[in-house]
């Protein structure tokens, strides 16, 4: 089992920056990749980006110029910076980890609020 924890979400004006951390626990070494997913109100869940333990990392097209995806070198954190804020990035970030076994794990999620 793994367990994911995120942080750093608020609120911040449009145009403002904010940094997402997410701390991995419990089977550390059966993950393969850490990521982010968003979900605004009434949307579905969505791709923002993800990171595999060799550090690449792919990220969704309209997301890619904004915000930026890292891990630190012990591979159980997580970040995502994201620039230029706008309304539309107001969503619950959630938290990803994929296991070798090809199972999914999610965090509880951070509200992200942008206000214009």
């Amino acid at each position: 089992q793994v367990q994911l924890v995120e942080s750093g979400g608020g609120l911040v004006q449009a145009g403002g920056s904010l940094r997402l951390s997410c701390a991995a626990s419990g089977r550390i070494r059966s993950i393969k990749a850490l990521g982010w997913y968003r979900q605004a109100p009434g949307k579905q869940r969505d791709l923002v980006a993800t990171i595999t333990n060799s550090g690449t990392s792919n990220y969704a097209a309209s997301m890619k110029e904004r915000f930026a995806i890292s891990r630190n070198d012990a591979r159980d954190m997580v970040f995502l910076h994201m620039d230029s804020l706008r309304s539309e990035d107001t969503a619950v970030y959630f938290c990803y980890a994929l296991d070798w076994s090809n199972i999914n794990y999610w965090g509880q999620g951070t509200q992200v609020t942008v206000s214009s």
